[in-house]
């Protein structure tokens, strides 16, 4: 759109100030982390230069495959991020866990999303396809990690009253409920703190990016509300899957409970 305001090189530098005082804060205080920060803003600036060259590409030159091919990148990605983000140790089971709910809770809300409520043709329009999918997989691993989390901890913390409570024949999908219920919630409530606040607290980052490239505030209204009631939904879906069945990994097919993972 010709109303668009580019921004320059030398503006986009004159951006890092703000990492430049982190840095004198860190450095000063002796926090500590000085390269870490540097490096995270090396990589967040040459991924994002070279995505945008890719996706300049493909957006020129739509097609399935690419598509689709991106889809799983992403997926991928993501997953090894969540195994990346678990500072404790996770066994072989609840990682196939996480990759099965992270690959089907995304797909299925990504495919309702395009198919149903957006009625995109052809479903693969990588302009729309490829920024709506990147959003619900990139909130659906934060679920999972937080997910992830809660159940581990909730496991480990109650340890002596599961075993007890197996012991006294109880199954271990009925004592593990609180657990894996109060995990779900810790999992998803962001995306609802989120909502929350969302239209008077802070403008979110699609609807913003939409009114700066023009489009009129009730335009970007209506795409934001759908595609949080996306992310909700694809969060619920992947982090509902990955707890329900993540939590039967830490038992073995005596009802034992399993601490290899806590």
């Amino acid at each position: 759109m010709d109303n668009i305001i580019d921004i320059s090189l030398m503006q986009i530098f004159t951006a890092f100030i703000f990492v430049l005082i982190l840095l004198i804060i860190v450095k000063r205080e002796h926090i500590g982390g000085e390269w870490e920060i540097i490096l995270a803003n090396i990589r967040m600036t040459v991924q994002l230069i070279l995505v945008g060259y890719l996706l300049t590409y493909i957006f020129a030159n739509p097609n399935l495959v690419f598509t689709v091919i991106i889809l799983l990148l992403m997926q991928g990605f993501a997953i090894q991020n969540i195994y990346g983000r678990i500072n404790k140790r996770i066994s072989t089971d609840l990682k196939k866990i996480v990759a099965i709910a992270m690959f089907t809770g995304t797909t299925i809300t990504i495919l309702y999303f395009v198919l149903i409520v957006i009625n995109l043709k052809p479903w693969f329009q990588p302009q729309y396809f490829i920024p709506l999918a990147g959003m619900l997989i990139g909130n659906s691993m934060t679920g999972i990690s937080l997910g992830i989390e809660g159940l581990i901890n909730g496991i480990k913390d109650n340890q002596a009253m599961i075993e007890n409570a197996l012991m006294l024949g109880g199954k271990p999908e009925l004592i593990t409920k609180d657990i894996t219920g109060r995990a779900f919630y810790q999992a998803i409530l962001p995306t609802i703190n989120s909502m929350m606040g969302m239209g008077i607290v802070f403008l979110p980052g699609m609807m913003t990016g939409q009114i700066l490239a023009g489009a009129a505030p009730l335009t970007a209204i209506k795409y934001q509300i759908v595609i949080m009631l996306g992310i909700l939904g694809s969060v619920t879906l992947t982090v509902y899957i990955m707890i329900k069945w993540g939590a039967k990994t830490f038992f073995n097919e005596r009802s034992q409970i399993s601490i290899s993972q806590n």
